[in-house]
């Protein structure tokens, strides 16, 4: 059996594992299913059709699956999903999707989110990610695996973030980002490549020169235009994995322009 504090408010029809931790003063809705060897500390709310993953921690006055902050939301029945080991600390929260979007929300395994970081509806949060406190997703945002978004930084809704991109602290992203690459400034810019995020993932040196060279051709606009750029990069580095991503990112259809370097935020 679970095990569950005598305070905590439980509505029947939810769902927990025998071996999960429910603490003082938890609520938890009808539609929620709390997968093994999970813990809440206290005072932690879940509602919505929300599944949390096995072994994720949940600080205190965190709130998952809460209506989504939409004007076009009318009560539709919608999900919020959470993977795996994921630790998620105090006054987290996170929406379900909406109908007019996913219709889920999503987080995957192993994210760590910091206090008061904000998941909005319809996100698509990919593994390893990492916010800082009060780092925030608009709705309907894609965000890579192994991206760490710093401390009150904010993601304009649609935007996409590439694989182990590093977003600096007080940085507002408004326009996609390749994936390895370093954003900075209160109008997010690219300012070089994560050099020690992909060292922490044990690229070679092989492949992180590829990726820097790629970055200066990619977003060197005294060179022809870009789509004759992308045919040079792919021409010198296609057969580098990390460089394949970047460039199939940036051959994507997209709602939004591609974040540049300097004072260019579009393309």
């Amino acid at each position: 059996m679970p095990t569950i504090d005598p305070s905590a408010r439980i509505e029947p029809g939810a769902v927990i594992a025998d071996d999960a931790t429910v603490g003082p003063f938890c609520v938890i809705g009808p539609h929620v299913k709390i997968g093994a060897g999970c813990r809440l500390v206290s005072h932690v709310n879940i509602a919505g059709d929300t599944t949390i993953g096995p072994r994720t921690t949940i600080a205190p006055f965190a709130s998952l699956g809460t209506p989504p902050q939409s004007t076009a939301y009318r009560g539709e029945p919608t999900k919020l999903i959470i993977g795996a080991d994921c630790d998620i600390r105090e006054g987290v929260t996170m929406n379900i999707g909406t109908a007019q979007g996913h219709g889920e929300t999503r987080v995957g395994d192993r994210c760590f989110l910091m206090a008061n970081s904000h998941v909005g509806h319809d996100c698509i949060v990919g593994n390893n990610v990492t916010f800082a406190n009060c780092a925030t997703l608009g709705g309907h945002c894609v965000i890579g695996d192994w991206v760490f978004i710093g401390g009150l930084s904010a993601v304009h809704q649609f935007t996409h973030i590439g694989e182990s991109v590093m977003v600096a602290g007080v940085t507002g992203v408004r326009a996609d980002v390749i994936p390895f690459a370093l954003v900075i400034g209160a109008i997010g810019r690219l300012g070089g490549i994560n050099v020690i995020g992909m060292r922490r993932r044990k690229f070679s040196r092989t492949a992180l020169h590829a990726v820097r060279s790629a970055y200066m051709t990619l977003f060197d606009r005294n060179v022809g235009t870009l789509e004759q750029r992308i045919a040079a990069v792919e021409d010198r580095f296609g057969a580098t994995e990390p460089v394949d991503k970047i460039l199939a990112f940036v051959r994507e259809d997209r709602d939004r322009a591609l974040c540049w370097p300097g004072d260019h935020h579009q393309d």
